[in-house]
């Protein structure tokens, strides 16, 4: 049995890949790892950005693991210009997967980056791994291995939050763990 624990990062000050954690992301990312406290996780993989990053330092701490971080995990950028309907378009984007705005990155394209983090802890040797990264990238993973996971699911994701991917032989499970 295998367990990929899907993690999106506590709350921060901002969307920017530097921006930190807000004094109540801090505290969520040691409730996330009191939440960890009890499972067994064998490696870490996260976003560089540093609000993933911090949000994973105090789990892979206790864990005595050195975090990974993998640039193919940053957030999905929907476009490379402010976008006043932005959510209609990100809604948009999940309707119609290989729309790409300019400057942006297609549903497709974002979903099989982050998917192949997920194929190579699929074929790796560790059973229990967590990986660190963003609402949208992680809701279009999820939507790659399940359809019914999409814009809905998104919209419904806190900061943090915590879901399992559950593999064993030829099935595979996936569950919000997170409370």
């Amino acid at each position: 049995m295998k367990y990929i624990y899907l993690v999106r990062h506590c709350e921060a000050t901002g969307q920017g890949s530097e921006c930190d954690l807000t004094e109540k992301g801090k505290i969520q990312a040691r409730e996330l790892a009191d939440f960890f406290n009890s499972i067994s996780i064998e490696r870490i993989v996260c976003s560089p950005y540093k609000r993933a990053i911090e949000s994973s330092e105090a789990i892979a701490e206790e864990k005595n693991i050195q975090l990974e971080y993998d640039d193919r995990l940053k957030e999905r950028i929907l476009s490379g210009h402010d976008l006043p309907d932005w959510k209609n378009r990100l809604y948009q984007s999940f309707l119609e997967r290989d729309v790409k705005l300019a400057g942006g990155e297609s549903s497709n394209e974002a979903a099989k980056r982050g998917f192949t983090v997920i194929k190579e802890a699929l074929d790796s040797e560790n059973l229990n791994i967590l990986i660190v990264t963003h609402g949208n990238l992680l809701t279009l993973i999820l939507n790659h291995l399940d359809e019914s996971f999409g814009y809905e699911t998104w919209l419904g994701l806190t900061n943090p939050d915590v879901y399992c991917l559950k593999i064993d032989e030829d099935q595979s499970n996936i569950t919000r763990v997170w409370k």
